[in-house]
């Protein structure tokens, strides 16, 4: 029997997940009546693709098996489970829907009893379900003027809105982190939209004490400001059972985190950073989301106990600097097969940000504040360069690793601007480092086949390998 073929249980889990997902769709369509759905199908195209999740799930699942398949499956249900529940307040029209930048966690808007619209939301999961979903949207942002240097996910997402597709907001919620490029981006949002816009400001020195302080005052202004411009009323004991629920789901990834420690890691790569991406940026302080990661950790526990490892012949490990290739989401399915590369973890899942303190006001927005002063991205690229590269060599040495992959988006100038100094740290610390030039989100910049071809490079003359399989099957599906 070939120990690489998925079980009947594997086929029937996979079934079963479908089903869950079908399940979402359709509980949204008879929210939204058959009407309200075929409206904001039209309004809202991009809809289409999402109902294409099925066919992410089944691509992230082909060659995995047992429960680290299964994790595969959970997390990509989980997220549409949540996505419906996130359109259906945003689409209905019945709940006070505010736009947040995904910089700005909404913990304190969910307190005050407001629904949020996280804005990049789209332009992260629509290029992950479909690798060409991002290029009409970044050719309509280019075809407005907008300079084609800037990062692609902040065209993807001046694009949807410049082509009616974003869902309107009266009052949008930003701050000026973490690049130019985004922020610029925000002031077209606002002006599209007709909207009133709050701004976070963000110290540049945000490990400093008083930068603690003053960013905990602009949170309290932010709470004034929203009271005075929204239905919401801040409710303190609200805040506070959500901020203790986020400790809960963060104590439990850190438990995660233990348990992919070993070698080989119980699970590895897109159960782990789609995990965190969705349930930190999106559903902090709901039981749901810590319940999933609570699910991952029962499925860690078992591989751990048994000796099974996510991936079949672990030769390697890796984090992912940088956020994961969009447009590639099979990239880590791929280097596990052929190389035996297990991607551990990526930079914007890490983080070594404190619990949040709840015994009072204060300490909750202090703690609050430092979460999002230390955001992903933001704290690598403001500060001294430290911020950037000492964390790298922080997560080589948390997770055991054997070499760090770099996402280089030609897209960011401030993680580009890093990368010659990052070369010269690893070398200096022998550590075994590439850096994949590409674009986040367009793969007409460099395809699938080009990221392939500089990794098969590093391997062979750096890390001094072949492949697993020469066929090259897994690549030519690619």
């Amino acid at each position: 029997m070939n120990k690489n073929r998925p079980s009947v249980s594997d086929y029937l889990t996979h079934a079963g997940h479908i089903v869950l997902i079908l399940s979402s769709f359709a509980r949204l369509a008879l929210r939204l009546g058959p009407l309200g759905l075929l409206r904001n199908i039209r309004r809202y195209p991009w809809i289409l693709t999402l109902l294409r999740a099925p066919f992410l799930m089944g691509r992230l699942a082909h060659g995995r098996t047992g429960l680290y398949r299964e994790a595969n499956e959970l997390v990509i249900s989980f997220i549409v489970s949540r996505m419906a529940s996130l359109l259906y307040h945003t689409l209905s029209g019945k709940s006070n829907c505010i736009m947040h930048q995904e910089m700005v966690p909404p913990e304190i808007s969910h307190a005050m009893g407001l629904s949020v619209w996280p804005a990049e939301i789209l332009s992260i999961l629509l290029p992950i379900i479909d690798t060409h979903a991002a290029e009409r949207y970044i050719d309509r942002c280019e075809n407005e003027g907008i300079p084609p240097d800037i990062c692609s996910h902040v065209k993807m997402t001046l694009g949807i809105v410049l082509s009616g597709e974003m869902p309107p907001a009266s009052i949008i919620v930003s701050s000026n982190l973490p690049c130019d490029g985004n922020m610029t981006g925000y002031e077209i949002t606002r002006r599209y939209n007709n909207a009133t816009i709050f701004r976070l400001d963000i110290p540049f020195n945000f490990y400093d004490e008083r930068a603690a302080e003053y960013f905990a005052g602009e949170l309290k202004r932010m709470i004034s400001w929203l009271e005075e411009n929204t239905p919401g009323r801040m409710d303190w004991d609200r805040l506070r059972d959500i901020c203790d629920e986020r400790n809960r789901m963060a104590e439990a990834e850190i438990e995660l985190w233990d348990m992919i420690s070993a070698r080989p890691a119980p699970l590895a790569a897109e159960p782990v950073y789609l995990s965190h991406l969705w349930a930190f940026n999106i559903d902090p302080g709901n039981p749901i989301a810590t319940r999933h990661f609570e699910r991952l950790i029962e499925m860690a526990g078992h591989n751990l106990s048994r000796g099974v490892p996510a991936v079949r012949e672990e030769r390697f490990r890796a984090v992912l600097w940088n956020p994961p290739i969009l447009h590639f989401a099979d990239l880590f399915r791929w280097a596990e097969e052929e190389y035996g590369v297990a991607l551990i973890i990526d930079s914007m899942s890490y983080n070594s940000q404190p619990l949040i303190d709840t015994t009072s006001q204060d300490t909750i927005l202090r703690d609050l504040g430092k979460i999002v002063m230390q955001g992903p991205m933001a704290r690598h690229t403001r500060g001294p360069a430290v911020n950037y590269i000492d964390d790298i060599f922080r997560i080589y040495h948390r997770f055991n690793l054997d070499m760090v992959w770099v996402a280089g988006h030609i897209g960011c100038k401030n993680t580009m601007a890093l990368n010659q100094m990052l070369r010269e740290a690893c070398r200096e610390k022998g550590v075994p480092l590439l850096i994949i030039e590409y674009d986040l989100s367009d793969p007409r910049i460099c395809s699938h086949e080009g990221i392939i071809r500089q990794i098969d490079h590093f391997m062979e003359n750096v890390m001094k390998t072949g492949r697993l399989e020469k066929t090259g099957e897994l690549a030519a599906q690619l």
